[in-house]
């Protein structure tokens, strides 16, 4: 009889910047923020600023950040830990955050 073994998408984590205007309030976010989502199994993809941009993409930073399930993800930004980085954050940048399903 095989066993089911129920496989569970991950889930991503997409960041992408459209303007930032403290770059030390970033710094000081960031330094908060990935051991905040590291804590979480949150693994860093990918962070920087855009190679390039096509359609109506901005050339900003983006951060792609890889979990075990979008369930996951979610927890990490909802931590206490993370929430404390994006109070530092405040309003000095503008931001489009998403948490997607691995196919």
């Amino acid at each position: 009889m095989p066993i089911e073994v129920e496989i569970v998408p991950k889930g991503y984590w997409v960041t992408s910047y459209r303007s930032v205007t403290d770059e030390a309030a970033l710094a000081r976010y960031a330094a908060l923020a990935g051991p905040a989502i590291e804590a979480c199994g949150g693994r860093f993809l990918a962070r920087g600023e855009a190679a390039q941009a096509y359609e109506d993409g901005v050339h900003q930073r983006i951060v792609i950040i890889e979990f075990e399930s979008v369930e996951r993800a979610m927890a990490a930004y909802q931590s206490p830990e993370y929430q404390a980085a994006l109070a530092v954050l405040g309003n000095s940048a503008e931001r489009d955050v998403r948490i997607v399903s691995g196919v």
